[in-house]
């Protein structure tokens, strides 16, 4: 029996944790925070951003990126993931790239070649890991950049055809308009391509009279009042400069509901009041719940008055950085309406130091990075300086603290969302209000949480290294479980897996060191299992989230640009490209699967043999080759036992399953410079086998050996290898009289700075041959969640 002692217990511990509660805690509240709090246990929210190293690129170029993982809560450095996703989109959300980036403490860095074939356009860049493609895909990293093809398109190209139209959407806050309450209704105006416009207009009832005018604040957003009368109905006339006026209907006021309004009550409350209509009598009990990333900020009850109307003050210092919801329950335990708040996180105290004096052409430019003493933690920064031009005019990267903290849960694309944390005027502040009310939503249902059973997640988060998935599937196309098959890379340290299929056919292997492209194999064995088909899944992604991305318009006044980008696009793959592909050697475990063999034979140090079978019989110990009528068989001693099994043992080559022990006893020995030998049962991935005997051939490729025509031979692209950043150095005289041109765009890429509290760095590179002017951005995450984005400009005058 549950003993009134840990009641209470337990009691005092969930009210310290609502500290800062208005109200007193009722039965709902508590049990909705407890269910939303187990809830998060089971669903880990996790977060990515990329910090890539410029926002326009030409074709043939290099992006390189650097992928910052976190909670989704306190945005901590968050080393779940060993493997992140990322993608290049175009405008059709097909991806044209795909890579899959290392994971180390919760940091991985990476590039991707961008191909002569793509045409100009911009393009979206998303990641994601695999815990995260459990969840909507609307929360992976998304942003835009612009890829121009200099080779289609070296001279200016006509303006994109602007999309005729226009969309106007409207929110009441709380989630819905009821008649006879007084509301505030948010509005959004966009293009066809989902880009916000300013406009002016009208609301009209249903008489054609006039209620209330509205205008934009900022990117197409904006909010009006409206007090909707029973069974009327109202439209907004919608101007545009230069376009004929439009209406468009208001959503319908429904007889009876609830209606919210957050405003401040003092500078350290909050208050956030609930009117009522028809709701009847036993809805008029109330709970609130507040939680900032599904950590649970305040949870409190109240009766709606005679009037239908109720009122929660929430503590400000309660919640989080960043966006809180705040859901309010009827006495049913049902959300009847939500609402977003944002308070603004503190910025990581990193300061970035760099002379203004122009510096000239292939000179060294030093910056400085200081974290002080007094931020208490340490902290991962990426450095990029590229070069500024009317390409880039209006674009940057995604600010890290701006994402992390807003865009990263709200709905859709944010256009130029650094603003709202910059500006912190009244208009800032509507302009922030207006968006929290058009683009926010929850990462779950709250049916699924108040069912209390973990959602399904079928994909399990990647702790050591990306798991390789496969299917198996019937003769007739259905999902086949209980299938034992066996995938393997051909090595000179072998790996061998083997997975049983789940009952959708799903088979997940964990490979070791897997870098790279690999030549796979995936079988079953055929002995037992020879009708079933076999396929290797991609680890990609394959739903989308609607990502606007405005057409990308090249104009005459563009031409010079571009003919710089031309000419850089062609000369540095010449002259240096053989320094860009550099790639560092992984770290790879050079040992087999099965460590150290017992007893190994190097067969060029005994006589060799041109028949496996006389291999075999000669000197290699505890094996008994014994032809019978359906072939030959191969008995491994049980030393165990002092006897022999009796059935055959696992034989393998370079990794790979021989199932056909006939057609191996026909392979070239001499192709076999050694083999392993296990006398006794051997236990690997659940399986269990009377012995094993593990050939290796000289390249580690099976060598010509042919497997049987039921097995799956694949590509498969793994992590990719690290590469090191190139660029030149001009340290000595010789080095700056060089005759090669360096048309370097990017002139600097460093994504491992490592700071510690109270640390300073210098970091120095050297300019290229380009003049103009050019930009230091870092991005930077501390260890305890405080992340920052700097910048710095400095002009590079030409060459006297």
């Amino acid at each position: 029996m549950f003993h009134l002692r840990y009641f209470r217990c337990f009691r005092f511990a969930l009210l310290a944790l609502l500290a800062g509660s208005a109200r007193a805690q009722a039965p709902a509240a508590d049990s909705l925070a407890a269910a939303l709090r187990r809830y998060g246990q089971q669903t880990l929210v996790e977060k990515l951003y990329v910090h890539l190293d410029r926002p326009v690129y030409a074709a043939r170029e290099t992006m390189w990126l650097k992928v910052y993982a976190v909670d989704g809560t306190f945005h901590h450095p968050l080393a779940l993931s060993k493997v992140a996703y990322v993608e290049v989109l175009n405008s059709l959300h097909q991806p044209v790239l795909q890579t899959q980036i290392a994971l180390r403490e919760a940091t991985g860095q990476g590039s991707l070649n961008l191909p002569a074939s793509l045409p100009t356009g911009r393009y979206v860049v998303r990641a994601y890991t695999s815990w995260m493609k459990n969840f909507d895909p609307a929360f992976y990293f998304h942003t835009t950049v612009s890829i121009i093809n200099t080779f289609t398109a070296s001279g200016p190209a006509p303006a994109a055809a602007q999309a005729a139209g226009y969309d106007v959407q409207f929110f009441p806050e709380g989630g819905q308009l009821v008649q006879g309450l007084p509301s505030r209704v948010a509005f959004r105006v966009a293009d066809a391509a989902g880009w916000g416009l300013a406009a002016t207009g009208t609301v009209r009832d249903g008489q054609g009279r006039a209620v209330a005018t509205l205008r934009t604040v900022h990117a197409g957003l904006g909010s009006f009042e409206l007090t909707p009368a029973p069974g009327a109905t109202y439209s907004a006339e919608i101007q545009l400069t230069g376009k004929p006026a439009g209406a468009y209907k208001l959503p319908p006021a429904a007889a009876q509901g609830y209606v919210l309004r957050l405003t401040e009550a003092s500078p350290a409350q909050l208050r956030l009041r609930v009117l009522a209509r028809g709701v009847g009598a036993a809805a008029a009990s109330l709970a609130l719940l507040g939680h900032s990333g599904q950590h649970i900020a305040t949870a409190q009850a109240t009766q709606l008055n005679a009037q239908g109307e109720a009122e929660f003050l929430i503590e400000k210092a309660t919640l989080l950085a960043g966006l809180s919801h705040f859901t309010v329950f009827d006495s049913r335990r049902q959300p009847v309406g939500e609402r977003l708040y944002f308070r603004r996180p503190r910025a990581l105290p990193l300061s970035l130091g760099l002379a203004p004096a122009p510096v000239g052409p292939r000179q060294t430019v030093a910056l400085r990075l200081a974290l002080p003493a007094a931020a208490a933690t340490a902290a991962s920064a990426s450095v990029a300086v590229y070069q500024l031009d009317s390409l880039t005019t209006g674009a940057s990267p995604a600010d890290i603290n701006t994402f992390l903290s807003l865009t990263a849960d709200l709905r859709g694309a944010i256009e130029n969302p650094d603003y709202y944390l910059r500006d912190s005027s009244q208009v800032g502040q509507q302009a922030l209000d207006n968006l929290l009310l058009t683009h926010g939503w929850s990462r779950f249902r709250w049916a699924e949480v108040r069912a209390g059973r973990p959602p399904a997640l079928p994909y399990p988060p990647e702790l050591h290294g990306p798991l390789v998935r496969g299917q198996v599937l019937t003769a007739t196309g259905a999902p086949a479980p209980g299938i034992t098959a066996y995938l393997a890379a051909p090595s000179r340290a072998p790996r061998f897996y083997s997975a049983t299929s789940r009952a959708d056919g799903v088979l997940q292997f964990e490979p070791k060191d897997w870098y790279g492209p690999q030549s796979v194999t995936l079988q079953t064995d055929w002995r037992r299992d020879s009708t079933y088909q076999l396929a290797l899944l991609s680890p990609y992604s394959a739903r989308y989230a609607p990502y606007p991305a405005a057409a990308l318009e090249l104009g005459p006044a563009l031409t010079a640009d571009l003919t710089r980008r031309h000419v850089q696009a062609q000369l540095q793959p010449t002259y240096f490209g053989r320094y860009a592909q550099y790639e560092l050697p992984p770290q790879r475990d050079t040992v087999a699967f099965y460590g150290v063999p017992p007893v190994q034979y190097r067969l060029d140090d005994y006589t060799r043999f041109k028949v496996l079978d006389e291999v075999l019989r000669e000197y290699v110990q505890g094996v008994d080759v014994r032809p019978r009528k359906d072939g030959f068989h191969l008995m491994m001693v049980d030393k165990l036992h002092n006897t022999f099994f009796q059935q055959d043992p696992l034989v393998l080559l370079d990794g790979v399953p021989m199932f056909n022990l006939n057609k191996f006893m026909a392979f070239d020995p001499l192709r076999i410079q050694r083999v392993a030998v296990f006398t006794n049962r051997y236990f690997y991935g659940g399986q269990d086998y009377e012995g094993m005997l593990s050939f290796t051939t000289y390249r580690g490729d099976l060598q010509g050996f042919a497997l049987d025509p039921r097995a799956l031979l694949e590509e498969y692209e793994s992590v990719q290898g690290q590469r090191e950043f190139f660029a030149p150095r001009y340290e000595t005289t010789q080095q700056q009289q060089s005759p090669l041109p360096d048309q370097r765009n990017l002139l600097y890429w460093q994504p491992a700075v490592q700071l510690a509290a109270g640390d300073t760095q210098q970091l120095t590179f050297y300019t290229a041959d380009q003049a103009g002017r050019y930009r230091v951005m870092v991005q930077a995450l501390g260890a305890n969640g405080q992340a920052t984005s700097v910048s710095a400009e400095f002009e590079v005058k030409p060459a006297l």
